[in-house]
């Protein structure tokens, strides 16, 4: 499903007009990146949490030179389904 689908859909059920259910869901979405980015969880209980992971830092390799590389611990947004969401897709 695309953000295009999920605003047609919520403005066929809600009866709001497609551009301001975009301006919402673009808003939202703004929300979450910006707080991921600031280091701060977003919780939606019965949906799920956006969290930051930290990877920690590994060794790689380079097969073409054939060197080590080491990759450093740096961090990546995640979602934790909740377990209504979970036991719904099950």
């Amino acid at each position: 499903m695309t953000k295009a689908e999920i605003v047609k859909e919520i403005a066929g059920e809600t009866g709001l007009d497609r551009a301001s259910v975009l301006v919402t869901v673009e808003k939202f979405m703004d929300c979450v990146k910006d707080s991921l980015a600031n280091g701060e969880n977003v919780y939606l209980r019965g949906f799920g949490s956006f969290i930051v992971k930290t990877r920690s830092q590994k060794t790689a390799r380079n097969i073409s030179k054939n060197t080590v590389i080491i990759i450093p611990e740096h961090k990546i947004p995640a979602f934790k389904p909740a377990k209504v969401f979970m036991d719904q897709v099950k």
